[in-house]
């Protein structure tokens, strides 16, 4: 059991972080968000941020952690999260990894070989000026021109590895993809997520957006505004606040807002639905049982079940 980590994972809307929170208490856990909207601070509304009623005393991390008008990569969580889960392993606690931002769960749980290449220093300062010059975009374009399967698992904000795998292919005039290097994990897990039937999900999702309008979405975004956060900031582009920003550039009633969020977030929902189905090991729990946690801590104590 030494090192063993739990992953909930899912899609947007499923219960993730009540879930978390049960096994946590029931591991002796603590939970690392892996959300891509949760590390901002002054945007709790729009991203369903867990209040802390709901976290019911278990120690909650990286959550707050960044302002909103400052990007945040891929390679940012990594960076941050890793030694926050070594921590709570060192002292004997089980790391809850609970969030739908499957690229960042990717980072935390897997260690990439990323080929026996060696580094170039020079190519990659001339890759790192390209992307502060023309942005994180244009560098990852140039990834998807050469390498379109190593393009399509990563994400444009991950600068980190975009540039590895341009380096592979400039140094060697063959693709990453072609290594094969595969995912190693860094630490035993078990994965878990809810799978609800689809039209289930989607009334879930839009209850959800309903509950954040009423919450005050609108005025938290033009707080957001008035503080300074530029609109073409990476956190305003979240679901959620690009609408709403339309809604108060003039581009549409409120209604239509409502009726955007909740559209927007079912695609996103289909999106990692299709991402968790081939994140390896994951177990599909039916949230109808109510034995899940039951059943999940049993899974998590049995040796056989991890990967």
């Amino acid at each position: 059991m030494k090192g063993k980590i739990l992953l909930v994972g899912g899609a947007t809307a499923t219960g993730k972080t009540a879930f978390a929170v049960e096994m946590a208490q029931r591991l002796n856990g603590e939970v690392i968000s892996a959300d891509c909207m949760l590390v901002y601070r002054d945007m709790d509304i729009g991203t369903a941020k867990p209040t802390e009623k709901e976290m019911c005393g278990i120690p909650h991390y990286m959550i707050d952690i960044v302002s909103p008008d400052q990007p945040f990569s891929v390679g940012d969580y990594e960076e941050r999260a890793l030694p926050i889960c070594e921590d709570i392993l060192a002292r004997g606690k089980v790391p809850i990894v609970c969030g739908g931002t499957g690229f960042y769960m990717q980072a935390l749980l897997f260690l990439r070989s990323n080929g026996n290449v060696g580094a170039d220093p020079e190519l990659r300062r001339r890759y790192e000026e390209l992307a502060a010059r023309e942005g994180n975009a244009a560098l990852f374009a140039r990834l998807a021109a050469v390498d379109p399967k190593s393009a399509a698992t990563l994400h444009p904000n991950d600068v980190k590895r975009v540039i590895r795998a341009l380096e592979i292919f400039e140094r060697t005039g063959k693709r990453k993809s072609e290594q094969n290097d595969g995912f190693c994990p860094r630490f035993p897990y078990l994965a878990v997520q809810f799978d609800y039937p689809r039209d289930v999900l989607y009334e879930r999702i839009g209850l959800r957006v309903d509950r954040m309008i009423s919450a005050g979405l609108i005025d938290e975004v033009r707080a957001l505004l008035a503080s300074g956060v530029p609109e073409s900031a990476q956190s305003m582009q979240g679901i959620g606040y690009k609408e709403v920003l339309s809604f108060l550039n003039g581009a549409y009633l409120q209604s239509t807002m409502s009726d955007m969020i909740k559209m927007n977030t079912r695609h996103y929902a289909k999106r990692q639905i299709t991402y968790f189905k081939k994140f390896p090991g994951m177990l599909h729990l039916d949230p109808r049982e109510r034995s899940n946690a039951e059943k999940v801590t049993e899974m998590f104590y049995d040796d056989t079940r991890t990967n």
